[in-house]
């Protein structure tokens, strides 16, 4: 667990923005070529469906999905995955609040930071039009054929929540469903409130798909408890198209199981801990800390 103080800075100019394109890192200890032409389409293809690419060059490779359509006021187009050349990487610009929150990669973080100088950047274009589920379920393939395109990738980072993964964590994934988004394109932070027995659990990710992020101010229970509750309450947001609204209620836990016989109350709130943004906070009852 990590020890180190950080202070909280909600700046609004440092707010998330809502919808933003879902970006991967992929780190390399040594520089790679991009994949050819037709080894890139037919692995997307495997991976996503009908797919064209539309450029491909040793400094980008485009793929336009045809079965992901963004509308918009003047017309339709399909949606975008770019795939950037290999190019260097700095650590330096991933803090240490953001290394403090990376619970996937703890012992592996520092080591991957320092032996990995290479990145592959992949990108979707237009996606934010689409319904959640569905961007989610095209990010999760994207990552899927990203990770077969790349072997010798040493680890993803996902800039949108913070999340750090070995790839051979990513490879052997058995997520199915929006769980495969959630996996990776969501972080379920832990921190501990200064000077009090408080703890605060929150989301980071849900905004890049229009969904609201969570937060847990709380004592006395299980943090991990907490935690999985968090991911579950995501997963369940993102089925089902946002079903929680402002002041209802939703099943708690107990013992470390949900439990429809407890039920914690849902409020809208801004978030309590950087980055500013909008927040689903969940009351856990008894446990619960702070005013509201």
């Amino acid at each position: 667990m990590c020890k180190e103080v950080f202070s909280q800075d909600l700046d609004k100019e440092k707010s998330l923005r809502p919808g933003s394109p879902y970006i991967i890192q992929m780190l390399f200890k040594e520089p790679v070529p991009l994949p050819g032409k037709e080894e890139m389409t037919a692995v997307m293809k495997k991976h996503i469906g009908a797919i064209e690419c539309f450029c491909h060059s040793d400094e980008m490779a485009g793929f336009s999905a045809l079965e992901h359509i963004a509308e918009f006021k003047d017309g339709r187009c399909p949606v975008q995955l770019m795939v950037m050349g290999c190019n260097s990487f700095e650590a330096e610009g991933i803090d240490d609040f953001l290394k403090s929150q990376m619970w996937d990669c703890r012992n592996d973080r520092e080591r991957i930071f320092r032996e990995c100088r290479y990145q592959v950047v992949a990108v979707d274009m237009m996606a934010a039009v689409l319904p959640a589920l569905e961007r989610a379920n095209l990010d999760a393939d994207f990552l899927d054929a990203l990770a077969e395109l790349y072997p010798a990738c040493e680890a993803f980072y996902f800039q949108n929540c913070g999340k750090l993964l070995l790839a051979e964590d990513v490879r052997s994934h058995q997520a199915e469903g929006p769980d495969r988004f959630i996996r990776f394109g969501v972080n379920a932070r832990f921190f501990t409130i200064q000077g009090t027995e408080d703890m605060l659990v929150d989301t980071v990710g849900m905004s890049t798909l229009f969904l609201p992020d969570l937060q847990y101010h709380f004592h006395g229970i299980n943090p991990n408890w907490i935690v999985n509750h968090a991911y579950n309450t995501a997963s369940y947001i993102l089925e089902n198209e946002n079903p929680i609204q402002d002041g209802e209620t939703i099943d708690g836990v107990a013992e470390g199981w949900i439990c429809p016989d407890v039920q914690w109350k849902c409020q809208l709130e801004e978030a309590l801990i950087q980055p500013p943004r909008p927040v689903l906070d969940i009351h856990t009852g008894p446990h619960a800390a702070g005013n509201r």
